[in-house]
């Protein structure tokens, strides 16, 4: 990982850090493991929002270690706990692009969550790599999001194919893969209507536009990312499943990173959604989006 990156993405975990990472690191200092230590250490990972059932199973993990490997000191618990952390971050497999034609990645996530601006950062960061983006803006629901995914657009400075307001989705992808073979782009970002997670007509929305895309171009949508907003905490996780039943998701963006102590919540998605985090938002400009690093994020979630 570029230095740049790596920098903001330990940056971004500042308020993590420093609200209860910090904590964990003193309670896990030189001083011996007791009952109240587990209790604590336990305490503090929710209010990191790592999650309940994640916590449990790092507690009871740590719990094994400390009798296998007679760990009695705190100090040494710590190590174990790094460890633990990184287990639940596999490393994951290259994004699904780039050896094709065309290629075809679908953004979903629901209203707030940061997706547009998440669409807007991908776009600059993959033309910057040479890639020729096009933007589709398929949320032809919400008032205003057209014409915001179009300022982005001419910002980032890539094509947009629109469609009327209220539109077919599923037609507005349909055009724009084919002016983007009309005008050779290679990479076409795909925005999606974003309404709450629990309404049928939405997710049925996307089906439609996911089946669009594969009749278009062979295997699309070769990636699905589903942007979070890490300050929802565990409530995104709530979201990320609703998104899974109805498309197949293939990865994460998590946005909004640098303004909440919830960044706990990766290690859940992790375990519990079983899905690699891709690219986390470190701040509000265009080169703010950082490639996922998992030891760099244990790191910074500590040093």
């Amino acid at each position: 990982m570029a230095k740049g990156f790596a920098k903001s993405l330990r940056d971004s975990l500042t308020r993590t850090r420093n609200t209860v990472f910090s904590r964990v690191a003193g309670l896990l200092g030189a001083s011996e493991i007791t009952e109240e230590t587990w209790d604590k250490l336990e305490e503090l990972l929710i209010r990191a929002d790592v999650g309940v059932s994640t916590t449990m199973y790092l507690v009871d993990r740590l719990r094994q270690r400390a009798q296998n490997e007679a760990i009695l000191q705190a100090g040494e618990l710590q190590k174990a706990l790094r460890e633990e952390l990184r287990a639940l971050l596999p490393d994951a497999s290259p994004l699904n692009l780039g050896d094709r034609e065309q290629d075809v990645v679908l953004v979903v996530g629901v209203n707030g969550s940061g997706k547009t601006t998440s669409i807007a950062k991908m776009a600059h960061r993959w033309q910057r790599m040479n890639r020729r983006v096009l933007l589709a803006a398929a949320d032809t629901y919400r008032a205003a999001a057209v014409e915001q995914l179009d300022v982005w657009a001419k910002r980032v400075g890539v094509d947009i194919v629109k469609g009327p307001r209220g539109g077919d989705p599923g037609a507005v992808v349909f055009d724009a893969i084919q002016a983007a073979s009309a005008r050779n782009k290679d990479l076409i970002i795909v925005d999606t209507a974003g309404r709450l997670h629990t309404q049928y007509n939405l997710m049925s929305e996307l089906q439609k536009v996911h089946k669009v895309a594969e009749k278009k171009v062979d295997g699309a949508p070769h990636e699905t990312l589903l942007v979070l907003d890490a300050t929802t905490g565990q409530n995104a996780l709530s979201q990320a499943r609703h998104f899974q039943e109805a498309v197949e998701v293939t990865g994460i963006v998590l946005a909004k990173l640098d303004s909440t102590a919830k960044g706990g919540m990766v290690f859940a998605i992790a375990r519990e959604l079983e899905l690699p985090v891709r690219f986390v938002g470190t701040g509000e400009t265009l080169n703010d989006l950082a490639p996922f690093d998992p030891d760099v994020f244990i790191e910074g979630l500590f040093d």
